[in-house]
C-alpha cells in the first residue's frame, strides 16, 4: 500500500469518533482497529525494515519447501486475508509448497463463503480445513500440520504481515541444520492505526511464572562479520510465528495434545527443542509483522486452560525447578493437569538432558533470578 493511503487510514483513525460504540466494540471483539483494517482492504505494502546488511545476503535457489500452516477462529476477515496475501506475494511459489487454512469453528459469517469465493485467487497453493468442532490452537496446528507435504513447517498467526525475503533466511538456516528451530524477527503492527513498526533485535525469554518477555540482545553479540544480521540464539520464541523442518517436528513430538486452547504450548516446545538436543534461533533477516492485539477479558475456560498447560510443562520439563514455579503460584501446586505419562515417556526416549543443563548452557539469566520474586 502506498504511503499516501497510509496516511489516509491514519487520518481516517484520527478523525474517528474514539467513543464510537461500534469501535469500542469491535475492539473488544477483534483486539484491534477493525475500521482501519477494513480500509486497508485485502493487501498492502510494509515499509522493509531489514538492516542494510541483509539485502546484501544471496541464498541458494535449491532450498526445502514450505507448508505454511495458519490457525484462525473468528478472525476480522480483511486481517486474515492480508496475512495470505502477503505470503503469497512475497514467497517464491518454488518454496511454498502449499497454505493450509485451519478454521477453527469460526462463527463468523465472512468467514465462510465469502472467504472461499476470495480464496479462488489462489487456487492450486490454498488448503482450507474446517473443524467439526472447537479444538483450540494447540490442537488445530497439529491438525494443519498432519495435513502439510512440504519439508518445513511454518506456523503463523491469522493477523500477520510479512515482510520481504522473509522465508528464505528460515529456509537456509534449517538447510544447515535439520535440528535447527528459527523464528523471523517479529515488528509490531498497531493495534490502534495498524502501522506497522520495526522491532530492534531481540530474543524470547520468560520468567519463574513462565511469563513470556522479551530481552534486548547486547551489541557485542552482534560484532563479527555478519553484524546484526547473525542469527541470535534464543531461550524461548514467543508463540505462534516459527518454521522447523516438517520430520524433526514429528520427531520431538509435536505439541502437546492434552494441552487445551493456547497457553504455555510455546514455552514447553523451546524448552524440549533445546534440553533434547536441537537449537532455537531468531533470525533478524527474516521480519514478519504481527497485530499486538489488546488483551481482551480471558474467559474462565483459556484462564483454565492456561493453568492446565503450564502445570502440565511444569511437571515434565522443570524437574526440582518446579518449586520455584509453585514458590510464585503457590495455589497452583495441587491442581490436577492431567495424565503427563505420555510426554514423560517421550523426554526418556528423546534422551533429553535436565532442566540445570538448560539453565547453564541457554539460559543463566533465569537461574540467577531464582531469589528474586
Amino acid at each position: 500500500m502506498p504511503a499516501q493511503c497510509f496516511l489516509h487510514s491514519l487520518q481516517n483513525y484520527m478523525d474517528f469518533n474514539h467513543t464510537n460504540p461500534e469501535l469500542h466494540n469491535e475492539l473488544l471483539k477483534y483486539g484491534f482497529n477493525v475500521i482501519i483494517s477494513r480500509s486497508l482492504g485485502i493487501e498492502r505494502e510494509v515499509p522493509d525494515t531489514r538492516n542494510k546488511m541483509c539485502l546484501q545476503k544471496h541464498y541458494p535457489a535449491r532450498l526445502p519447501t514450505a507448508s505454511i500452516v495458519i490457525c484462525f477462529h473468528n478472525e476480522e476477515f480483511h486481517a486474515l486475508f492480508r496475512t495470505v496475501s502477503s505470503v503469497m506475494n512475497l514467497t517464491p511459489h518454488y518454496f511454498l509448497e502449499e497454505i493450509i487454512l485451519v478454521d477453527d469453528m469460526s462463527e463468523v459469517d465472512d468467514l465462510k463463503e465469502k472467504l472461499d469465493y476470495h480464496l479462488e485467487t489462489f487456487r492450486g497453493k490454498i488448503k482450507i480445513i474446517r473443524n467439526k468442532k472447537r479444538e483450540g490452537l494447540i490442537r488445530a496446528r497439529l491438525i494443519g500440520a498432519s495435513h502439510a507435504s512440504g519439508d518445513v513447517l511454518v506456523f503463523l498467526d491469522s493477523h500477520c504481515e510479512v515482510n520481504r525475503v522473509w522465508l528464505e533466511p528460515l529456509l537456509h538456516a534449517i538447510a544447515k541444520d535439520p535440528k535447527m528451530v528459527v523464528c523471523p524477527l517479529i515488528d509490531v503492527i498497531d493495534d490502534r492505526t495498524l502501522e506497522y513498526k520495526p522491532s530492534p533485535v531481540v530474543r524470547g525469554a520468560f520468567d519463574w511464572n513462565l511469563q513470556f518477555k522479551w530481552d534486548n540482545v547486547f551489541s557485542y553479540e552482534m560484532d563479527g562479520p555478519e553484524g546484526p544480521t547473525k542469527p541470535i540464539r534464543s531461550p524461548a520464541m514467543s508463540g505462534g510465528i516459527f518454521a522447523i523442518r516438517r520430520h524433526y517436528f514429528n520427531e520431538i513430538g509435536q505439541y502437546d495434545k492434552d494441552m487445551d486452547f493456547w497457553g504455555g504450548e510455546n514455552l514447553e516446545l523451546s524448552l524440549r527443542i533445546w534440553m533434547c538436543g536441537g537449537q532455537l534461533f531468531i533470525i533478524p533477516c527474516s521480519r514478519v509483522g504481527h497485530i499486538s492485539k489488546k488483551q481482551t477479558r480471558k474467559t474462565s475456560a483459556i484462564i483454565s486452560a492456561t493453568i492446565h498447560n503450564y502445570l502440565r510443562l511444569v511437571h515434565v520439563w522443570l524437574d526440582e525447578y518446579k518449586e520455584q514455579f509453585f514458590l510464585r503460584k503457590p495455589g497452583l501446586k495441587y491442581v490436577t493437569y492431567g495424565n503427563i505419562h505420555e510426554r514423560v515417556q517421550l523426554r526418556k526416549r528423546l534422551g533429553c538432558k535436565s532442566f540445570q543443563w538448560y539453565l547453564d548452557n541457554v539460559f543463566p539469566e533465569l537461574e540467577a533470578s531464582v531469589n528474586r520474586s
